[in-house]
């Protein structure tokens, strides 16, 4: 009976959002019209418009097909490899990849490119490391595996404890950079922005669960890495599909070059590293975050158990990498390409600002702040129909990031703390997933204030944040539990949860959010290093490592004794959880 009542509701509730965000986008435009905030571009209403009415379309056709928690949080195991693959390019493609690092590039150069090469090296270790024992060990989420043969009630808690500070992370840079798309296109106030896509994530994620969330990633990866290589190959035409004249122009043009008040006098400010990340130990600590974050982010790992097998996974990952190294080949010729194009053009600028010496303008007063400079882009090279089908596209990888991270999040309240830590295993599919869907709804809450909160930050640096969390956590967590027979509970719990304060407590301290986010003086972070990974890693991995070895308990004999049948369920599959049938 509740059940039913439960489907009613959300299909009237779905059928009246179709029309509400008609409604509201119109008024939305009248409003900027009006108010003079900024050129409203039709094109890019109506291609926003019908990506999100698509979109609601596919969560309520998903709303009809989630009928258990296993469909809920996983699919129910009916995804193939390659629609995996995609879905997670499509969940890894962010708003910190696309509009982040391509506004990395475009006010630093050669050195924003850190970004690109640390997140896309991660995989190789999923694909070895993770993806075939995690499919193999888990059902719904990493704390699954990680709690196979230890006390699962604390390290579920500690697992979701990482995975709500990572969703958070990771949720602000998404937030922040739809703010700022929706703030361009529409005119309007950034935090009614904010608010509008915090409104449509947890719709996306509390009616549809993972079926709903997988296809908006297909289809916005699909779109994504349509979009990006046409601009790139636009880009590429006009310097004769030369690089080196790209380049060339670029050191031209970048004011950073600008030395002696002679133009590209300069040119290893924007071709040479060190321009960015100028301390060695903060780039080997950002790369550590980078390569190793990416097997800890609980809103990747949740995806290789929507495959039926571990050969599934496997493929997933190997797709998914193919995907995610070509869009980031793009993303540095959209860096480059919004230098050549952009920097002497005053229409992608906020009026009154002054120009450099050699005519360019600086990235920083770019209209909507250098992460709109891929938007800004597409403009230049396809006119106002293709800016409009950019934007679009920029909104979409923003909600399909977003759904998948709501979708971690209420998961590791509802399947991780809910179901395993309070209700001890007895409480009823049922009642998990209305926990979930009410969590979604307070994570989205949450984001929607924090995201208003960092509006100033780079999209990509606060990412990188995130992946710091997850390398220190997540990571050490789910890597020694698996891999190393003396792993025991209490060594988890603690060198786990050592790393996640550490890293917390760091992020807080550095100049990236003490100074910048928080507003204190310039100089005064007591941590002068902007990613703490290295320092966090380290004492996670050396916690696990040193209190496992001296533990000496029952629980422990325990732990060490399961790793035989953990490592032949981990290897073989035997006794793995299957797809569910429909």
């Amino acid at each position: 009976m509740i059940h039913t009542t439960f489907r009613h509701a959300r299909t009237a509730f779905l059928a009246a959002a179709l029309p509400a965000v008609l409604t509201t986008t119109a008024a939305l435009a009248d409003t900027a019209q009006v108010e003079g905030k900024a050129d409203v571009n039709m094109s890019a209403i109506v291609m926003f418009l019908i990506f999100v009415l698509a979109t609601l379309g596919i969560t309520k056709w998903a709303a009809s097909r989630t009928k258990s928690a296993a469909d809920f949080y996983a699919a129910g195991g009916g995804i193939t490899g390659f629609q995996n693959g995609l879905a997670i390019a499509g969940d890894y493609m962010s708003a910190a990849s696309f509009l982040g690092i391509s506004g990395l590039v475009f006010a630093n150069g050669y050195d924003g490119l850190i970004y690109s090469v640390g997140f896309l090296v991660g995989w190789p270790i999923i694909l070895f490391l993770i993806a075939e024992r995690l499919r193999n060990l888990g059902k719904f989420t990493f704390a699954d595996v990680a709690a196979f043969r230890l006390d699962p009630t604390p390290i579920r808690l500690l697992s979701a404890l990482g995975t709500l500070v990572v969703v958070s992370l990771y949720l602000i840079a998404q937030m922040v950079g739809a703010g700022q798309l929706i703030q361009l296109l529409f005119g309007l106030e950034y935090w009614h922005a904010v608010v509008i896509v915090g409104a449509l994530m947890i719709i996306y994620v509390a009616f549809g669960g993972m079926v709903a969330t997988t296809w908006v990633q297909i289809i916005k990866a699909c779109l994504l890495l349509g979009g990006a290589t046409f601009m790139a190959i636009m880009v590429l035409a006009h310097f004769g599909f030369s690089p080196e004249a790209m380049f060339q122009k670029a050191v031209e043009l970048h004011p950073k070059t600008v030395a002696d008040g002679k133009a590209g006098a300069n040119p290893s400010a924007i071709m040479g590293p060190g321009t960015f990340v100028t301390d060695p130990i903060s780039a080997i600590s950002l790369g550590l975050a980078l390569m190793f974050g990416t097997a800890g982010l609980p809103h990747i790992l949740m995806r290789f158990f929507t495959v039926a097998d571990a050969k599934a996974a496997r493929k997933s990952v190997l797709y998914a990498t193919g995907f995610i190294g070509y869009f980031y080949i793009l993303t540095f010729v959209i860096g480059f390409g919004a230098i050549t194009f952009l920097l002497q053009n005053p229409e992608f600028f906020k009026p009154g600002v002054t120009a450099a010496a050699n005519g360019s303008y600086l990235p920083a007063d770019m209209l909507g702040g250098n992460n709109m400079s891929a938007v800004h882009l597409s403009k230049a090279v396809g006119g106002d129909l293709f800016y409009g089908f950019i934007s679009a596209v920029a909104f979409a990888t923003i909600l399909a990031v977003v759904s998948g991270l709501t979708l971690s999040g209420a998961s590791a309240v509802s399947h991780d703390l809910y179901a395993s830590v309070i209700a001890k295993g007895k409480a009823s599919e049922e009642t998990e997933v209305r926990i979930s869907k009410l969590s979604a709804l307070v994570i989205g809450v949450i984001a929607v204030c924090l995201g208003i909160l960092f509006e100033k930050i780079n999209v990509a640096f606060m990412v990188g944040l995130a992946f710091a969390v997850a390398a220190s956590c997540n990571f050490p967590v789910l890597l020694m539990s698996t891999l190393w027979k003396g792993t025991t509970t209490l060594g988890a719990f603690v060198g786990g949860l050592l790393g996640l304060i550490t890293a917390t407590v760091m992020l807080v301290l550095s100049p990236g959010v003490w100074e910048a986010a928080l507003g204190h003086p310039k100089g005064s972070a007591l941590f002068q290093i902007s990613n703490p990974a290295l320092f966090s890693m380290s004492i996670a991995f050396g916690g696990i490592w040193l209190v496992s070895l001296l533990d000496r308990s029952a629980r422990a004999a325990k732990d060490r004794a399961g790793y035989e049948a953990q490592f032949i369920r981990s290897e073989t599959g035997i006794g793995a959880t299957g797809a569910v049938a429909h």
